[in-house]
């Protein structure tokens, strides 16, 4: 693996953890635990993976090293955004939906319908990061009000003076995920206080590349994304701190874990169809992603 693939790969892993599985919604976990633990043989099909584009990194990783093991059996991973990759997930088209944020209610209503029976597994804890441009000399941290008077949707904040009368005058070029993606469910939530409640005057997309290409290219430039991808670009951009009352503090792994990194931790799972757990393939890659994730961070 690539030292910028690893990279991109910094979250901190936690012990998967099988929180349980549901019928429709609701369910005993026994029938799940069995069938990971099937003997998938010489291996051959195909896996489909779609979501979050902070969990893609880690999968895309995964995917590689499983196919590299099992060379007959096709994996492939989507980067939809975790709202789009439950779309997909409720409509029967994936095995595995990858989120940066739990499940919700319509979502689980959705699966209820089609009958889909399903597991979840913690993979891994990320942190949010709130960054700049590197040429930007006059701000290293920003307060959760700070935040929420920039982002929310009634904002007026157009420079950023109007943050704080000593920084420059000067328009603010804002750049964030999608509304597709859990991302901007868990910012908006966590900062405004409201899931999907954001100023609708930003550059979005789900390809938390672009936000990257963005943000690194202009002075006056702000954004948020998963820590992963800051992690990978860290050259190109500014991390910045974030105070939620108890001083400036920037994501890490001590942070992170720590739970001193508030409000923008979070965790990331993994969504695996009961019925594709039937499948050798999908049942072996679900240990091996398991099983080999920390090395990927």
């Amino acid at each position: 693996m690539s030292v910028l693939r690893r990279r991109a790969l910094s979250c901190w892993v936690v012990a998967a953890t099988l929180f349980g599985a549901v019928s429709g919604c609701q369910g005993a976990a026994d029938g799940g635990r069995q069938s990971l633990d099937g003997n998938g043989g010489m291996l051959s099909g195909k896996v489909t993976i779609d979501g979050s584009s902070t969990v893609y990194p880690i999968m895309e990783a995964v995917a590689e090293e499983f196919q590299a093991a099992y060379p007959n059996v096709r994996v492939t991973v989507g980067i939809a955004g975790t709202g789009g990759g439950f779309k997909k997930f409720a409509a029967g088209e994936i095995d595995i939906a990858d989120a940066s944020r739990p499940i919700g209610e319509p979502e689980k209503q959705a699966c209820g319908a089609r009958g889909i029976d399903y597991l979840e597994f913690k993979i891994a804890n990320d942190g949010l990061a709130v960054v700049a441009n590197p040429r930007n000399d006059w701000v290293d941290c920003l307060t959760v009000a700070q935040l929420k008077q920039l982002w929310q949707p009634d904002s007026k904040v157009q420079k950023w003076c109007d943050l704080d009368p000593k920084w420059p005058a000067q328009p603010i070029k804002l750049y964030g995920p999608g509304t597709d993606s859990g991302t901007f469910d868990y910012f908006t939530e966590a900062i405004v206080g409201q899931q999907k409640a954001s100023r609708p005057d930003y550059t979005a997309s789900e390809d938390d590349n672009v936000l990257v290409t963005g943000i690194a290219a202009d002075k006056y430039a702000l954004g948020y994304f998963g820590y992963a991808y800051y992690a990978e670009n860290q050259s190109k951009l500014k991390l910045l701190g974030v105070d939620s009352g108890e001083g400036c503090i920037r994501p890490s792994a001590e942070t992170v874990r720590g739970g001193k990194y508030k409000p923008l931790a979070r965790p990331l799972l993994m969504y695996v169809k009961k019925s594709s757990l039937a499948r050798p393939e999908v049942a072996a890659f679900v240990r091996f992603a398991l099983s080999n994730a920390e090395q990927h961070c």
